[in-house]
């Protein structure tokens, strides 16, 4: 059973308001962080407000204590956010945003569908719980930080039920820095129980736990030939632990009207045409990449890459195998432009 259904009758449920004042929100505040990185909310709301697997928001006309409420203490299936992840300052802003916005006829289609047939676990996790459609059909992110740790089932219960501070933890324990706040907020073992943790840590683990691959690329730097991207690719996942990934290729856009004046890193293997990128390559093989071992490689373009064509990239490796295809893969970010000096 669906239950965003529930989410829709607690919004329209009246709040007493006890006369306080309302803050008053900036509502392109509001549209900047609904659409920025600090929150997935509308993985769930839609990418406008206009609904999909959670209720619709735009021209609701909610109040800012109605908003906070359903935020903080929600009925039905979604997590409760707490100050440290959406302040009370940018609920506010939401509210303004949203209530800027026409209502709509009915709600927008979800993120994601389920599949025919798909089993058990994964209609849990994309049809009643909802977790899917912020992580993806196939739970990349969580697989990978599964893989990452050695997990067992009890991890998965604290990252649901304490993700606000097991999220964090988790992240230190691996070194990790994230570029943005906690993002999914705490599950209540009321509406979501054991036994739909259960079917979804079966799904997943069925498909198979991934390495803690990462791969960053730095900002372009002046040389003597061109224009020097380094490439960062390390294996974050806990030594005694975490998995080790085998026959790995690192794939690194070379922007289309570049060409490569040098590079750095054992096992380069030239420049090839890559059909899931739509782009030509600069590729290095890996043999093997256990816990917290990492390689660093150059890359040396004719000319600096631009916003619309950036260097960018992905990493694949063919063991531990997943039941997801032939080989798994994590992406290589574009790198962050360096801004033109005058």
């Amino acid at each position: 059973m669906v239950m965003s259904t529930l989410l829709v009758a607690f919004f329209m449920f009246p709040l007493l308001q006890g006369g306080a004042a309302q803050p008053a929100g900036d509502p392109q505040a509001g549209k900047t962080l609904w659409e920025g990185p600090a929150t997935q909310c509308r993985n769930c709301h839609g990418t406008n407000g206009e609904g999909a697997f959670g209720p619709d928001l735009a021209g609701r006309r909610l109040t800012v204590p109605q908003f906070a409420r359903a935020v903080r203490s929600p009925w039905g299936i979604m997590p409760a956010f707490v100050e440290s992840q959406v302040s009370d300052r940018e609920i506010a802003d939401l509210v303004a945003y949203f209530n800027s916005l026409p209502a709509v006829a009915q709600p927008g289609a979800w993120r994601f569908e389920v599949p025919a047939n798909a089993p058990r676990g994964q209609q849990v996790a994309l049809a009643t719980v909802g977790c899917a459609q912020c992580h993806g059909p196939i739970l990349n992110g969580p697989r990978l930080n599964a893989g990452a740790v050695g997990a067992e089932f009890e991890w998965l219960r604290s990252m649901v039920y304490q993700h606000t501070t097991v999220m964090p933890a988790h992240w230190k324990m691996l070194g990790e820095q994230p570029a943005v706040r906690v993002r999914m907020g705490n599950y209540s073992p009321s509406r979501v129980s054991d036994a739909m943790l259960q079917e979804i840590w079966a799904f997943a683990r069925d498909l198979g736990f991934r390495p803690g691959i990462a791969g960053r690329v730095s900002p372009g730097g002046a040389a003597a030939d061109g224009v020097t991207y380094t490439v960062n690719v390390e294996n974050i996942g806990l030594p005694g632990k975490g998995l080790t990934a085998e026959d790995l290729t690192i794939n690194v856009v070379v922007p289309a009207g570049t060409s490569v004046a040098k590079t750095t890193g054992e096992g380069y293997q030239g420049v090839r045409a890559d059909a899931e990128l739509k782009a030509n390559v600069a590729v290095w093989q890996a043999r093997r990449m256990g816990p917290k071992e990492r390689q660093t490689y150059t890359l040396t373009l004719s000319r600096a890459a631009t916003a619309a064509d950036n260097v960018r990239g992905v990493i694949r490796w063919t063991k531990p195998a997943v039941k997801t295809g032939p080989s798994d893969s994590v992406n290589i970010a574009p790198a962050p432009l360096v801004p033109a000096t005058q």
